[in-house]
């Protein structure tokens, strides 16, 4: 079973804004070249949830892990996500949607967190 992973951020209005995010798929792609990567936005940033979503499905992907890049599951995450998700579901039946806990909820990156916020910063 081939096997995608849709990233997901809010988007914003700046596109440095998505640097960040962007790497973090370039990343993964380089960890593991097998597993087709996309990333998606809820707003103001192209692609959407959807359109990604169908780019992964025409890849041949059979199961998609969706992974929310929100620190924690406020209102974009329990109410917005559903209905994109059930939008994917509807259109792409063949293939299963699988959604991970929000990215902040994961131990190793609450763990990077903290010890950033310990060390020790040059103040430039």
């Amino acid at each position: 079973m081939k096997r995608g992973l849709l990233l997901f951020a809010h988007g914003a209005r700046d596109p440095r804004w998505a640097l960040p995010f962007e790497d973090v798929a370039r990343r993964v792609r380089a960890a593991d070249p097998a597993v087709p990567v996309a990333l998606s936005f809820l707003e103001l940033m192209s692609p959407g949830l959807v359109e990604a979503g169908a780019s992964l499905a025409a890849l041949g992907c059979e199961r998609v892990e969706l992974l929310p890049l929100f620190l924690g599951a406020g209102g974009h995450v329990r109410k917005d996500l559903p209905v994109l998700l059930e939008q994917l579901r509807q259109a792409h039946p063949d293939v299963q949607w699988l959604l991970r806990p929000t990215i902040g909820e994961d131990d190793a990156v609450v763990e990077a967190m903290a010890r950033c916020a310990l060390r020790p910063h040059d103040g430039a």
